[in-house]
């Protein structure tokens, strides 16, 4: 008898365990023990991605490698909620991130496997990325949490980014946002994006100065300049795509050029190649 009693609670506490790893997908056994650090590549990146994408930290693909875009998303994740910021995912990080988001592993790994270079996932509707334009319209196809690429009614709050990569000062900050602003201050906001990514790609380029004043002064390089536009008093929107082209967003996949076909008359910019369109600005290599 005793020993059919201790069958019966065996079985029982089997079946316990199997629901619950059934049922609870935001349980404390995600990701595996290890420190997930820049460079590392994996699931367990693919999931750390997804949970900072989830809440509006992370604007990047989510490929599985552990760059400086997630890098940073994850520091501006840790300030947020208090934790060492480190840009080291621990088991502090981890729990944290477990507990304030969801991961669906199936909807995020099967789009992987199709080569779906989505960027949208769960309560923040970001841009589908693809090699034909950027419209900064979100999945049709939807996502966890939301129907036809719509957010759920639990979006993410609005996020402050604390932590900006080494080598920026706030003047850097400001003058960009006065290129942003005169520049593209009639685009949609991912355009404003756009034209700050194209500053910092430009840094980053062997074929420019690498300061944001360098590149920015430089002659003939931005119409603002030329036309004095770069000194009007920027809004809080071209503030904040300067922070998020320098957290990571780069919805122009390297650019290093735009142009607005309507009035660009120079052959050679018309001859470079393409990456994609967003608003009224083609952007080129």
């Amino acid at each position: 008898m005793q020993k059919t009693r201790q069958l019966v609670l065996a079985i029982g506490l089997g079946i316990a365990f199997v629901w619950s790893a059934a049922f609870a997908p935001n349980a404390a056994n995600a990701f595996s023990p290890q420190v997930i650090q820049k460079g590392a590549t994996g699931d367990d990146v693919v999931e750390l991605q997804a949970r900072l994408q989830y809440i509006g930290f992370y604007r990047g693909k989510i490929d599985g490698v552990f760059g400086w875009q997630t890098y940073w998303a994850l520091r501006n994740f840790q300030q947020r909620y208090g934790l060492k910021v480190d840009g080291l995912a621990g088991a502090d990080t981890k729990k944290k991130l477990v507990s304030v988001t969801r991961y669906d592993k199936k909807f995020v790994m099967d789009n992987i496997r199709k080569g779906n270079r989505f960027t949208y996932y769960g309560g923040v509707p970001l841009q589908r990325q693809t090699s034909e334009s950027y419209r900064g319209q979100p999945s049709k196809a939807g996502a966890p949490g939301g129907k036809g690429g719509q957010p759920a009614a639990n979006t993410a709050k609005k996020t402050n980014y604390n932590h900006l990569p080494a080598g920026f000062s706030q003047s850097d900050i400001n003058l960009m946002a006065n290129a942003v602003y005169g520049e593209a201050r009639g685009e949609p906001y991912i355009g404003q994006v756009a034209v700050a990514a194209v500053i910092l790609n430009r840094i980053q380029s062997p074929l420019f100065p690498d300061t944001v004043a360098g590149v920015i002064f430089q002659p003939g390089a931005f119409t603002a300049v030329q036309d004095g536009q770069i000194w009007l008093t920027p809004n809080q929107q071209a503030k904040q795509a300067v922070l998020d082209a320098l957290n990571g967003w780069d919805p122009t996949n390297g650019a290093l050029y735009y142009f607005n076909p309507d009035k660009a008359t120079s052959a050679w910019i018309w001859s470079r190649p393409q990456v994609g369109k967003i608003g009224k600005h083609i952007f080129t290599k």
